[in-house]
This record gives structure tokens, sequence and C-alpha cells, in this order.
């Protein structure tokens, strides 16, 4: 899996736009961006409104969530634009023509005061499959040429500690995408964040609900195919967020949210509301252009699509924002 996403050739390494394989948040609606700076915002005013706000964007793609937020901030006016520091997170080179402001580098940088925002980025951090067997849990590998299985090793201790924690498998063919590299990761995020919030949007489960099947699956010009690791196709497997909130509490975290897309955007302002029909005879061109949004919007908070991805919200050394830190007090809205 490293080596068909990230090895030379590999998918994201040779620099392949996402948007061309499948839909993400910040292609669907201008509103993503919108709810991020109002987002960070908030982060910035609890922080004390610092001299340098950091917004990291972990597996930035084409740095297209980074500059869609430094843009409307610019429209927004106040002093905010010319503070914040934005860096992109990603392993594929910079794309020509990015806006000279922001940082790229292939590492989440030390020191960030401010927010990170990990938009579909653990879910093709690697990891293992773990099948359970009469004869005990063994490795599922994979043939890059055919796509075809076999069960060929033991676990590690470390697949094997992180299944018994969180994935426990009870009954053979039962299977685990056994997570603590995500959790090492998400870890790494935390640790590097001296003041702020870090937020992971990704399909996900939690441990009273992990899929018997598993989740593995490949992505190729906007259509679901099978995870055959040649380096051709995007491969993706959904996260464990409660285990990731786990890693990032024993990093450093404090004050811990896990909750949807749906909830979040709603509590940022994004509820997809049509625009009122009179508006149509006395403003039919404005009336079509908020119709156009509101269906936009709509995606980004589809119960059953965006919207039901998990989000992980964590606080290191400050509070989350209060809309946010309502969702971990029973406040989240339908």
């Amino acid at each position: 899996m490293h080596a068909a996403l990230y090895g030379p050739g590999g998918f994201y390494a040779r620099g392949e736009s996402p948007a061309r394989h499948f839909r993400t948040s910040v292609h669907v609606s201008p509103s993503y961006a919108e709810a991020v700076l109002e987002l960070l915002r908030q982060v910035d005013a609890n922080l004390g409104r610092p001299e340098r706000i950091d917004l990291v964007d972990v597996g930035a793609g084409r740095g297209e969530l980074l500059e869609r937020v430094l843009a409307a901030a610019e429209l927004g006016g106040g002093t905010l634009a010319g503070r914040i520091a934005a860096r992109a997170v990603e392993v594929a080179p910079r794309p020509a023509g990015l806006d000279p402001r922001i940082h790229w580098a292939r590492v989440p940088p030390a020191g960030i005061t401010g927010l990170v925002v990990a938009s579909e980025w653990l879910d093709n951090v690697p990891l293992d499959v773990v099948e359970l067997t009469t004869a005990g849990p063994v490795l599922v590998q994979v043939d890059p040429a055919t796509g075809a299985e076999r069960q060929h090793g033991t676990p590690d201790s470390a697949d094997l500690a992180w299944i018994h924690a969180w994935w426990p498998l009870r009954a053979p063919g039962e299977r685990a995408e056994v997570g603590h590299t995500r959790c090492a990761a998400w870890a790494g995020v935390i640790r590097g964040i001296d003041r702020g919030v870090a937020i992971a949007a990704d399909y996900g489960h939690v441990k009273a609900a992990r899929p018997g099947c598993g989740t593995l699956t490949g992505y190729l010009d906007g259509r679901a195919v099978p995870a055959v690791p040649d380096g051709s196709r995007d491969i993706t497997a959904h996260v464990a967020l409660d285990s990731c909130a786990a890693a990032g509490a024993a990093a450093g975290a404090g004050e811990t949210v896990l909750t949807t897309q749906r909830a979040a955007l709603r509590e940022l302002g994004v509820d997809a509301r049509r625009p009122p029909l009179a508006m149509a005879v006395s403003d039919p061109v404005g009336y079509a252009v908020a119709l156009g949004r509101a269906s936009q919007d709509a995606e980004l908070v589809d119960a059953e699509g965006l919207g039901g991805f998990g989000w992980l919200i964590q606080a290191v050394n400050t509070a989350l924002p209060e809309p946010l830190g309502r969702l971990g007090q029973g406040g989240a809205r339908a």
C-alpha cells in the first residue's frame, strides 16, 4: 500500500490530482473553505490573536483549500488575512502557479500555533489487513499485478496489540484494518502543535460498529475499483477515529470531540437552506446563484455522503471554539 501510494511512480508521489478521481469537500462547495476560515477566526480569538496564526493543511492535494481560505480571508477584511501562515503538507510536488504565500513541505511543521486540518488524509495512511482464521490471525497480502489475495504470515506484536485493543476479531473470516499507523501519524500532528486545534475529517468508524469485512477499496477516474496496489489508483480504508483520538490524547491533546461533518459544519454556519421562493421574482439571478450554493452545501452535509464523515477535533493548550465544544456536550444539531 505504501509503495502503491507514495513510492517511486506511486499514485500520490507522481502528483495526481485527487479531484480527477473522487470528490472531496473542498471541491464540492466554497462553503467548506468558508467554514474552515470561520473556525480559524474562532481559534485565533481563543489564542489572543497572535502575530502569526498557522493554518496547516495535511494531505493538501493541490493546495485548493488553502488558496480558497486565503481568498475568503482577504474578502472578509480585517487583520486576519495578513497574519495567516498557510502551510501545505503533501508528498506530491508543489503545483505550478500555486499562491506564493503557501509554504509547501512533505512533513508537518513543528511549533504550530493555530489550526491544523487533515481532510481525507488518514484514510490514505498505509496499514496492514489481518484476517482471523481457524489457526489464528494472519496477514493478507495482495499481488500488485493482479490484485489476487493470499493469507501469509503472522501479524507483528504492534498489529496484534492494536487489534486486541481496538478491533477484536471474533469469527473466522472477519478482518481488521490495523490502524496503529494512523494513530502514530495523528499523534505526530498533535505533538507538532504548541497551541491550537487539529481536525481530522474522514470516512470513519468506532469500536462499537467496526465493519466485519473491512473497507479497503480503490478509486480511479471517479469510480470505486478493486484495491490493486499497482500505483494506478488511490487506495483507501476508513479510519478508526476513536483509536486516533486516544493516540492524540496520549500525545498531549486536551479537549476532544468526535462528531460528524454534518453537525460540525452546521455549527459553523453551513445550513444548506434553499433561498426564499419570493426571491425568484425579486432577484432571479441572485435566486439562481443562491439555489446553486444551497445544492452544493446540501452535498457537504448529506448524512449519507460527505456529511457522514467523522470529525475528530482536538485542542492542545487551548479550549475548543464554543460551537464545536458544544458538540461534545450533547449539543450537536441533527
